[in-house]
């Protein structure tokens, strides 16, 4: 079964960046806003544990998890492609 790598890549894309967002509002929550710099805005340019770098984290995760979606959707299909005996249904 081949995945469709331009759902794949917007589910993990969402997934992803909602996750982050929903992570630094539970954070925010239950130890206050912070400006520290925290390990994941190495990553992401501009993120902190703030309202606002909640949405600058959802955009960046979004695009992140979509790229990696889509690269994992691309590679999972070329290796069923070139498996005999993955590709066999049960």
């Amino acid at each position: 079964m081949k995945l469709n790598v331009r759902a794949f890549s917007l589910t993990f894309g969402l997934f992803w960046g909602f996750g982050l967002f929903l992570l630094t509002w539970w954070i925010i929550a239950f130890e206050g806003a912070s400006s520290d710099p925290v390990f994941i805005s190495r990553c992401y340019r501009g993120y902190s544990i703030t309202p606002i770098g909640s949405i600058i984290g959802l955009v960046w995760a979004f695009f992140d998890g979509a790229i990696g979606g889509a690269i994992f959707a691309w590679l999972y299909n070329l290796i069923i492609s070139k498996c005999p005996k993955c590709s066999a249904e049960s």
